[in-house]
């Protein structure tokens, strides 16, 4: 940048908890990029541009198709109130390009925004985090910058991925004298609600390392978002706290899933309602409600990934107990899959061979078209396995994206290489996409609610039980239904937690 300007930065002692406070000179900030274009980095920097006009902001990505789809009408991803933020800010101050080596040499700031999947081979696979994709930007960076450069970790990454970075910065680039100050900026948005999360979060955490140069960085960065957000929202840590931050908030929501669902299944046993349990523990102050939905598990890019990158760094550090301890929220989140396809099985006589199941939504929650980690793959896959025919609508999510979802080994959603198998042929042979519920639901043995979109709440449940096989059933893996009306209607109906319908048997546990 070519001008500074002092801003009043609260700080706090690395010896206790009092805080202090100090001017500091931090960089006006003229241009900003980010490498990477996907749910993380295209919302918010569609966000910073929005609230700082004054700021050129670059989103870049090797994906020319991807790019071109953020320049067009039909963005690349659906987040409600996105689409307004992008239209308002896009050609006056936010641009989309592949031009990254161009556009991250002029940046002050460049935020890295790439994925971070889960490896599917060697050390660690099933469990590390993959950062290939990393370190080829942070090579980019070196090779494409000529002055210092503050450089954001966006994307959730491993302890010390910092201290990574930094290295290959330093090796590869030529001009020793450029100065490359890490910051950790972990996003804590929530799919379907991330506008929102934008523009009034929580907080906004800012992790850097406690020298000079790393406090301005700090400051300079913590400057752009006080644009927006109340001072006392934006937080700052050193640069592991930050890192191991997103990782354990991600590990404590889906560990309140799995801790409820845990619950659910001892409430099918005993003829509690779960429903009514998680009213009672959510009252409680030291709980709260937040996060107490019993259903048929969690899903998205985040929390299965996240723990299981916790449960590795634990290993790797010796503390098999606490590595164990994470571990079994994500086995509860298999197992209540499990669960939920068992008992489809059992009320359908022990077998769905043949059988039309008509699977409502496919995205892992609703009002988003991330269907990444949904539970509704695994759901199909175990359906598919006894031979079923799935009919599937989601108001959302492209038939392409569901075959390719359901073609793909684990893991491999968030590789190149999982773009085309030769599995999808085969998936073709048992799994339809409908343009409506009632087509999905027209001749089926049942209908299973694997997305709380609020359209299935207001469907015609006369008219879809008109048309299927009898016994009807439905399976509510959302318990967003009522299952007395259904049953008056002549429904067999299972919701999740909750007593079982008379004609569902008892075993399956």
């Amino acid at each position: 940048a070519s001008a500074s300007a002092p801003v009043l930065v609260r700080g706090s002692c690395s010896c206790c908890c009092c805080y202090h406070y100090q001017f500091i000179f931090v960089s006006i900030i003229m241009k900003i990029a980010c490498i990477g274009a996907g749910y993380v980095g295209g919302p918010t920097m569609a966000m910073i541009a929005y609230k700082c006009p004054d700021i050129e902001v670059v989103v870049l990505d090797i994906a020319q198709a991807r790019i071109d789809q953020w320049n067009s009408n039909k963005l690349p991803i659906y987040e409600p109130g996105l689409d307004e933020i992008v239209f308002e800010a896009r050609g006056r101050n936010l641009f989309f390009s592949i031009d990254v080596e161009k556009h991250v040499g002029e940046a002050d700031i460049i935020f890295i925004s790439v994925n971070t999947p889960t490896k599917v081979r060697g050390v660690g696979a099933g469990a590390a985090a993959d950062l290939t994709y990393w370190e080829s930007a942070a090579r980019t960076i070196a090779k494409a910058c000529t002055s210092s450069k503050i450089i954001v970790e966006k994307s959730t990454v491993p302890v010390k991925t910092a201290e990574a970075v930094e290295k290959v910065l330093a090796r590869n680039c030529v001009d020793k004298s450029i100065r490359f100050d890490i910051l950790s900026n972990p996003e804590f948005l929530a799919e379907g609600t991330a506008i929102d999360d934008l523009k009034k979060p929580d907080r906004v955490l800012i992790g850097g390392r406690e020298t000079e140069s790393g406090l301005k960085a700090v400051a300079t960065l913590k400057a752009v978002y006080e644009r927006w957000v109340p001072s006392e929202r934006v937080i700052t840590a050193n640069l592991w706290s930050a890192e191991l931050s997103k990782l354990t908030a991600n590990a404590f929501l889906a560990q309140r899933i799995s801790s409820i669902n845990a619950i659910s299944a001892l409430c099918e046993a005993t003829g509690a309602n779960v429903k009514q349990v998680s009213y009672a523990i959510g009252t409680d102050s030291r709980i709260g409600p937040k996060f107490l939905n019993a259903s048929v598990g969690f899903g998205g890019s985040c929390f299965q990934k996240d723990i299981l990158n916790l449960v590795y760094i634990c290993e790797s550090v010796g503390l098999k107990e606490v590595a164990d301890y994470w571990r079994s929220v994500v086995t509860i989140n298999d197992y209540q899959k499990d669960r939920f396809v068992n008992r489809m099985l059992e009320a359908m006589f022990n077998t769905v061979s043949g059988k039309r199941c008509a699977i409502f939504g496919f995205a892992f929650k609703k009002d988003t078209g991330d269907t990444r980690e949904t539970p509704a793959i695994d759901v199909c896959h175990k359906l598919m396995a006894d031979k079923a025919k799935i009919a599937c609508y989601d108001p959302q999510v492209t038939e392409d994206q569901m075959i390719r979802d359901l073609s793909l080994d684990p893991y491999m959603w968030d590789h190149p290489a999982g773009q085309v198998t030769p599995k999808m042929t085969m998936v073709k042979q048992q799994f339809t996409t409908c343009k409506t519920a009632y087509e999905a639901a027209a001749g089926a043995h049942c209908i299973a609610i694997m997305t709380e979109w609020d359209e299935f709440k207001t469907l015609d449940y006369q008219k879809l039980y008109d048309g299927m096989v009898k016994p009807a059933y439905i399976f509510d893996g959302r318990n967003i239904v009522d299952p007395v009306k259904l049953r008056e209607i002549g429904f067999v109906v299972y919701g999740i937690g909750q007593p079982l319908d008379p004609f569902v048997t008892e075993s399956a546990f």
